[in-house]
């Protein structure tokens, strides 16, 4: 499952420019050269995300979710704690995982969007099994506007009638990719790839409201231990545990690997350039996903999933760009107050 996203990259980006110089680089080349590699990362970051996915349905199954999450679990935290022992030498002000890790496992709301990440993950790991790449990815693709009209709902967060348009013709286009009162509907799977959906948005509208002060690698290790240890847990109770080949390890070993990679592109992408000129590149993970599938798994979305999937892009990017002009509009606003 993606660890990185929308809500978290955006509080990460908030985070971490409370505790960094923004690089001398960017600061000679620029916004529109911080936005270009902004978007460079976010591009690279999507890839590695898609191709974890790729990887783990590789497996095909043979494998049970739990011990997946749990052998991935494992390496993506060795990858994170040998990644920040050398960046914490390197980087003055940097805070040790450890550190942050236990402030962040005192945070009630980091133990909930845990909880949630690790639902959702068991849910995403056996649907990415049975459903294809494409329409498991055009899912996934509407949980910013659930996002959006979970924090009006639960949230008080304001809210106005285009947005809230924008989620309905979104909700519109995963009914498309459904297709309600077909056979396909009562399959388990779109079911699990629903719920995998809501917990997503779940996990982030518990990370809206997760302090700022928290630092954000403690969040992530949170929720990385937190669902590799019940993975392990469960494993063990059931004695769900199968051998793994040489091939199966590597395969897991990669989508580690891509995941972390994938992990670090988003921060990368928050830091380098505006987060709403930003954001949209992460539609590019749709194309991932039907390149990959059509040409590893010789999966061919049909018309009514590209339909649908383009309803939610669509709205998407609508939303996206809706919220960049009322920011916009905001600080204009406040610029006259400031200068008096």
């Amino acid at each position: 499952m993606r660890i990185g996203t929308a809500t978290l990259e955006r509080w990460t980006a908030a985070r971490e420019a409370m505790n960094e110089p923004r690089d001398a680089g960017s600061e000679r080349n620029g916004p529109s050269a911080g936005s270009g590699a902004g978007a460079g990362f976010m591009l690279l970051a999507m890839a590695g995300f898609t191709f974890n996915d790729a990887m783990i349905k590789g497996l095909d199954g043979a494998l049970p979710a739990t011990q997946v999450i749990a052998v991935r679990g494992v390496m993506l935290i060795g990858l994170i704690m040998g990644w920040f022992a050398v960046r914490a030498r390197s980087v003055a002000g940097a805070v040790p995982v450890l550190q942050a890790t236990r402030r962040a496992v005192r945070e009630p709301l980091v133990l909930a969007r845990s909880g949630c990440e690790t639902l959702a993950t068991v849910a995403f790991l056996i649907a990415l099994t049975q459903l294809p790449f494409a329409v498991i990815s055009a899912m996934l693709q509407s949980m910013p506007l659930l996002v959006t009209a979970g924090a009006a709902l639960f949230l008080s967060e304001r809210v106005g009638w285009r947005r809230w348009l924008a989620i309905l013709a979104g909700l519109v286009g995963v009914l498309i990719i459904l297709r309600p009162g077909g056979a396909a509907f009562a399959d388990s799977a779109l079911l699990l790839a629903v719920a995998c959906v809501l917990l997503s948005a779940g996990r982030d509208l518990c990370t809206r409201r997760i302090p700022v002060d928290v630092p954000s690698v403690g969040v992530t290790m949170v929720s990385v231990v937190l669902m590799t240890a019940c993975s392990l847990v469960w494993c063990t109770a059931t004695g769900a545990w199968s051998a793994m080949s040489a091939a199966q390890l590597g395969l897991m070993a990669g989508a580690a690997l891509f995941l972390f990679a994938g992990m670090q592109g988003i921060v990368l992408a928050m830091r380098s350039g505006e987060v709403s000129a930003v954001m949209p590149y992460r539609y590019t993970g749709l194309v991932w996903a039907v390149v990959i599938g059509w040409l590893l798994f010789a999966e061919v979305p049909d018309v009514w999933t590209l339909v649908g999937a383009g309803v939610v892009v669509g709205t998407g990017l609508y939303a996206f760009a809706r919220e960049r002009r009322l920011a916009r509009q905001g600080v204009a606003q406040a610029t006259p107050l400031l200068s008096r």
